[in-house]
């Protein structure tokens, strides 16, 4: 594929993304995002998994420049995110919104629904107080609540009706991104999948894309074009996502895929359990740093520190146990 034409159809570009929190009364820093790229195509879903505190929503925080990236290469639509004064961010906000884990937390108690939502127009100036309210009841509807409920406060609703709002907050301006962190985690079960299909519905409704961070794998594989598995501040692996879920390479993503239950209690799945916990992020392992509780792990594994290498196309694997990944020595020692 041409240069070109990959430009044009990447919505995001992130290359060497790097977050890093200073500890207090140390020298040492907590590495939440250590190197990580990836590209998100227009009109898709990117999920992103992984286990708590491997730097999931640091890395969709940094994408939007809500915190401060450390290092890295962030582009929307071609431009350059990381270089942007206020003047110009600002108006980026308009096409790159976010959907919080919390809605309860995310929605200012002391504010109408009606007025969380039209919050975004007013702060940008856009529209008359008559057509805010016109839009506030449209946008309501479109999200399955009653136009009527703009002039509630938010304790007056479920979880489900929060998220709800909080995505028809997130819409307000027309984004053309949206980074949707852990999205339905707090919410009923049942729940969960009534919201996943309304992203689901707006997505093709208004060719929005979607970053998608959960650690809920089943979820993800339903929303999902692609996904990308995180562990310890670093992408191990990224693929479509019916290829990542038939053919998981990484030991991780095995681990994780082995986890999700099964619906029919007839049937068995082997479970792969991981020794060990997880090592910090201060003081992350020498080379891999899956390999103090990766099953196949080698002694090469603790001086290579893998790169992400695509090995079929559009699939993508750091892990030097994986065939066609690495040198001959390597391949040969896989069992």
């Amino acid at each position: 594929m041409a240069a070109s034409d990959q430009n044009h159809k990447d919505l995001v570009q992130v290359r060497g993304l790097v977050k890093h929190f200073p500890v207090p009364d140390s020298d040492e820093v907590w590495r939440a995002v250590d190197g990580v790229s990836f590209e998100i195509l227009r009109g898709e879903t990117l999920g992103l998994v992984g286990e708590s505190g491997c730097g999931k929503s640091t890395t969709g925080r940094c994408l939007l420049r809500l915190i401060e990236p450390t290092r890295g290469d962030i582009k929307f639509a071609g431009r350059d995110v990381t270089a942007m004064g206020k003047s110009e961010l600002r108006q980026l906000r308009r096409e790159m919104q976010i959907i919080f884990q919390d809605p309860s937390a995310s929605l200012n108690p002391r504010m109408k629904v009606g007025d969380i939502i039209a919050e975004p127009l007013v702060i940008h100036g856009i529209g008359k107080k008559p057509e805010r309210l016109e839009r506030v009841a449209w946008l309501l509807g479109k999200v399955g609540l009653d136009p009527g409920f703009m002039k509630r406060y938010s304790h007056e609703f479920s979880g489900g009706q929060l998220q709800r709002i909080g995505v028809a907050r997130a819409l307000a301006l027309n984004p053309k991104l949206i980074v949707a962190d852990e999205p339905v985690s707090a919410l009923d079960v049942s729940v969960q999948a009534q919201v996943v299909n309304l992203l689901q519905d707006l997505q093709k409704e208004f060719g929005l894309t979607y970053l998608f961070i959960s650690h809920r794998l089943a979820v993800v594989e339903h929303i999902s074009t692609r996904v990308a598995v995180m562990y310890l501040g670093r992408i191990v692996e990224i693929a479509d996502a019916k290829d990542l879920y038939l053919d998981p390479l990484h030991p991780y993503t095995q681990a994780l895929l082995s986890a999700i239950p099964v619906p029919d209690p007839k049937e068995k799945r082997a479970r792969i359990i991981l020794k060990g916990d997880v090592p910090t992020a201060r003081n992350p392992p020498s080379g891999c740093r899956f390999r103090t509780r990766c099953p196949i792990a080698i002694d090469e594994c603790a001086r290579i520190d893998p790169e992400l290498r695509e090995i079929s196309p559009g699939h993508a694997v750091a892990c030097i146990r994986v065939e066609g990944y690495g040198s001959a020595q390597v391949s040969e020692a896989r069992p």
